[in-house]
């Protein structure tokens, strides 16, 4: 909302001490946020000027440029001698645009005149061959909104409007300055001046005369008959008729200034006038040519395939949603939203019915989107107008054109449907400062609320609070403490931290995942944080089979795309994404890792329970709202592509395999101290014949690593063999052993034996690995180095080689205690696997 300082000032008696920042500064802490403050950026001999001669000369580049003798007053020279026509007192100006004409009033900026849309002062110089002696601006120059006068260059003032050498900054008001202010969508009374200026006289504890109540309201019957078939549509409608019109008459100067400081084009006076009470009281309305309507205004829903051509030329075909007025030719209007050019007011319109109604707020909402045609009008509608004012706006527009263009208003008005009272609201007196924490008082709170327009009775120790018909947003208690707060000051508000419970620290989650993060940060692993979001398109590129349990999603019901209706069930639609778009910008070596939640739906959903906000949930309450809750476990989650080991001086690098997946969150799993078994899996995307399953030791699967299948690799973009793999976080930390004091590590030395085993094909090496840790407490760690088949192995067997570290905690191994455990060691893989050492 752009609001003329100078038309603020003219409803409210600002001290002439204020400057324009202190004044934004309080708005900004009344919910009026400013955005810019604009104008005042003109200084210097910026003056009237009116075109005496005009030169056009072709130039070598092709352009043609005017050399002009222009008459400014006083501030001419004595003559010119190289401008075209006679040696009059004039300025000779070089100009670049066509769209003026001899004899056309213009502004000129003389040298020392300083453009702030420029930044630039205004000098004399000598350019295609003259010195030109200044500059004949446009709107663009003078940060003025361009208007049909301008578009093609050049502002050309109206004829008589001023004469040569006139101030032209105080002729267009460029010494003026502008709140450009951000609303609220719940401050909708702030969308005029009326609003803005009763929260500027609230700020600075200052009188306030509304505007509304200053219009002399039309009474008695025989205004220009209505009919309301929509009262839900439309509970208000009023209407007046004014004769006698002059057309010819333009818009005065002050008018028209203030509508283009508030961001608006000056068209003609009657539509002017219209626009300027939009401004001023915040009640959109409408002028029809009374010579152009026929028959009663009827408010009513258009029929199915009803047409009608809007003020801006387009023809647009209705549907029974949308809300219309009409007369007996058929639509005229598109209520709320913009007019039809059926009753257009024209350059020979003399008498015209002035309509202003309320509309409902939803419908115009609906309508405003479904046609694509954002109004002021609509803006305003959309998010609420005072209902009782109505009456007052269409008389407001009603006087200014009596005033202004000589009319005359006819007797009568048409007045239909009433205001709804808005409900009182119950609350104690010591609420506000209760709940903010500043000393405002119940005195405070009721003359706050007062001067806001609502009726305020005290009965003891509670408000009754009937808030005014143009604050929509005053429905509960803390709406009131909220506006009382704005008048004692947001800024007073203390500022006291929580003071946090000593000793506590991390959690022995947070304390697990920050190891967690630690393991995959330490493997090269990039963090990504992935959006949640994924519809039915993501779980086909991964090929997941229709009866895969990944498949049944949390759905949202307000998604942001209609492709990701639901929540993820899996890191890795993600992380594909990402590696994907990674190596579509370049990037030859993508490894990435998150951790992050799923979102799984529970087998029997319950509906979450909505409750007030008013007060804090009862623990029945909260835990309600949990088992609503879907399952959310921490996932970890990893993608390998390209190269493991880089190539370079040293020699070739080694691209990532399936088993640098598994490695990793084996790492993870033993940074955690968890026992996890390896074994050979089949489940979509991975590679049938390259996928591990994890398997914690009670057999419960806390998830999978290989190979992604090279058909969703190609899906993806993923160059090459692609590794990948997730685990279920929360599983492995709920296996985790309690986080104590740091282990003391042994000090003896440590004994080393490797042995190998033939073993059959089909026995994992990992059920090898763990029998040999679990064969004596003296074995360290187990690591298996070398895989053979070939011709010393006989068919359909193969050889495992594995690294023992014997060490124990409280002495140095003797010959005989290593022989023992070596012994038991193989002891065990030959009764358990039919092995035979090698």
């Amino acid at each position: 909302m752009k609001v003329p300082v100078e038309w603020l000032k003219s409803l409210v008696e600002l001290p002439a001490e204020v400057t324009t920042a202190q004044l934004a500064d309080r708005l900004t802490m009344y919910d009026l946020k400013l955005e810019e403050i604009i104008g005042g950026g003109v200084s210097g001999p910026l003056t009237v000027g009116r075109v005496l001669a005009i030169s056009p000369e072709q130039q070598k580049n092709g352009k043609t440029i005017n050399w002009c003798r222009v008459d400014v007053g006083a501030q001419n020279v004595d003559s010119v001698l190289d401008a075209p026509g006679d040696d009059v007192a004039s300025r000779g100006i070089v100009c670049g645009a066509h769209n003026f004409a001899v004899g056309d009033l213009v502004v000129v900026a003389l040298p020392g005149t300083y453009l702030a849309a420029l930044d630039f002062e205004i000098g004399s110089r000598k350019t295609y061959g003259h010195v030109s002696d200044g500059m004949i601006c446009s709107t663009t120059e003078l940060g003025l909104p361009d208007d049909a006068s301008s578009a093609a260059g050049i502002l050309v003032l109206p004829a008589g409007s001023a004469a040569p050498g006139d101030d032209a900054i105080a002729l267009l008001g460029l010494g003026d300055q502008t709140l450009d202010l951000e609303v609220n969508p719940d401050r909708a009374y702030a969308l005029s001046l009326r609003g803005v200026a009763r929260d500027t006289a609230l700020a600075f504890d200052l009188p306030f005369a509304d505007p509304a109540e200053a219009v002399t309201l039309p009474t008695g019957d025989g205004g220009y008959p209505v009919r309301v078939e929509d009262p839900e549509g439309c509970p208000v409608f009023s209407t007046v008729v004014v004769t006698g019109i002059d057309p010819t008459r333009p818009t005065p100067d002050w008018l028209a200034r203030r509508l283009t400081q508030a961001g608006m084009r000056s068209i003609s006076l009657t539509v002017d006038i219209s626009n300027y009470v939009m401004l001023e009281l915040g009640q959109p309305n409408h002028c029809y040519d009374r010579a152009k309507v026929s028959g009663d205004l009827v408010v009513r829903r258009a029929e199915a395939g009803e047409q009608i051509t809007t003020l801006d030329d387009v023809v647009r075909t209705l549907t029974p949603e949308d809300l219309v007025i009409a007369d007996d030719s058929g639509v005229i209007g598109l209520a709320g939203v913009m007019g039809g050019a059926s009753t257009e007011i024209g350059p020979d319109t003399t008498d015209v019915v002035v309509e202003a109604a309320h509309w409902d707020p939803t419908t115009i909402f609906r309508g405003e989107r479904r046609h694509k045609l954002p109004s002021e009008a609509a803006k305003r509608y959309e998010r609420g107008v005072d209902p009782a004012l109505t009456l007052a706006g269409a008389a407001r527009v009603a006087e200014l054109l009596v005033e202004l263009a000589g009319g005359r208003l006819e007797p009568g008005v048409t007045h239909v449907g009433t205001v709804r009272a808005p409900a009182p609201v119950t609350f104690a007196v010591d609420l506000p400062a209760r709940i903010s924490g500043v000393d405002i008082t119940p005195e405070l709170t009721q003359d706050v609320l007062e001067r806001n327009g609502c009726v305020v009775e005290r009965d003891g120790a509670t408000f009754v609070v009937s808030p005014p018909t143009w604050r929509f947003d005053l429905n509960d208690p803390y709406d009131f403490v909220e506006e009382a707060l704005r008048s004692a000051g947001y800024e007073n508000v203390p500022s006291v931290l929580p003071t946090p419970t000593g000793g506590r620290g991390l959690s022995r989650e947070q304390e697990l995942r920050r190891r967690v993060g630690h393991v995959l940060a330490g493997a090269g692993l990039t963090e990504v944080t992935t959006l949640p979001f994924v519809g039915p398109a993501h779980l086909d590129r991964l090929g997941l089979a229709p009866t895969d349990e990944r498949r049944r999603q949390v759905l949202l019901a307000n998604p942001l795309s209609r492709e990701e209706p639901g929540l993820t069930t899996t890191l890795l639609v993600g992380l594909l994404r990402a590696a994907s778009l990674n190596v579509g910008r370049g990037h030859d070596v993508v490894q990435i890792s998150e951790v992050g939640r799923v979102f799984l739906p529970a087998a029997d959903e319950v509906a979450a329970p909505i409750y007030g906000v008013d007060a804090r949930p009862t623990a029945e309450q909260l835990a309600a709202l949990d088992a609503a809750l879907p399952y959310q476990p921490h996932h970890v989650g990893l993608v390998l592509v390209g190269e493991r080991e880089r190539t370079g001086w040293d020699g070739p690098g080694r691209p990532a395999a399936w088993s640098d997946a598994v490695a990793v969150l084996r790492r993870v799993a033993q940074v955690l101290h968890v026992e996890v078994a390896v074994r050979a899996a089949q489940v979509a995307p991975y590679h049938p014949g390259r996928c591990a399953e994890l398997v914690l030791a009670d057999g419960t699967v806390v998830g999978h690593a290989g190979e992604l299948h090279p058909a969703v690799a190609a899906e993806h973009g993923l160059p090459g063999r692609v590794g990948v793999g997730e685990i279920d976080l929360d599983l492995m930390l709920a296996a985790a052993p309690p986080i104590g004091p740091k282990p003391s590590f042994s000090t003896f030395p440590v004994a080393k034996e490797d042995l190998a085993f033939v073993v059959d094909e089909s026995v994992p090496a990992e059920s090898v690995r763990s029998a040999l840790a679990a064969a004596s407490d003296l074995v360290e760690s187990v690591r298996l180095f070398d895989v053979y088949t070939g011709d010393q192995v006989p068919q359909g067997r193969r050889s495992l080689a594995f690294s023992l570290r014997l060490r124990a905690p409280d002495r140095t191994l003797t010959d005989a205690d290593i022989k023992a455990a070596r012994d038991a060691a193989v002891r065990a893989v030959e009764t358990e696997f039919s092995a035979t050492l090698r």
